[in-house]
């Protein structure tokens, strides 16, 4: 759930990127799809697995834990009690990474990152 060592850094220190994520991940689950970019994309999906997972166990320790990571109380009541009993423990594949256009401004590769029903 962390963000290892084995990360893209995006151009950023620790904490921003940390904030970063937070605030990508907070978004996919409160609206169950995001558009960004093809790098924080791939991060953000392998975070929000993470965060799944964890939250999956229900345990009081796994709350919080995903709490430590997740700020938001409207997020955390939506991970809880509509993301995670759409899942079973233990399958994995949570989100799903789409590749959508490539960005005007700046060519950057675009994608959608989604919650599998």
């Amino acid at each position: 759930m962390g963000l290892g060592a084995k990360r893209r850094k995006l151009g950023r220190d620790t904490g921003e990127r940390r904030a970063l994520f937070r605030d990508l991940v907070s978004a996919l689950i409160l609206h169950d799809r995001i558009e960004t970019t093809d790098a924080r994309a791939k991060e953000t999906k392998k975070i929000a697995d993470g965060v799944i997972s964890t939250a999956l166990r229900g345990d009081l320790q796994a709350r919080r834990q995903v709490r430590r990571f997740l700020t938001d109380p409207r997020v955390l009541r939506r991970l809880f009690a509509d993301v995670v009993p759409r899942y079973r423990p233990g399958r994995g594949g949570y989100t799903r990474i789409l590749k959508t256009r490539t960005r005007r401004g700046d060519g950057a590769e675009m994608a959608l990152v989604e919650l599998v029903k």
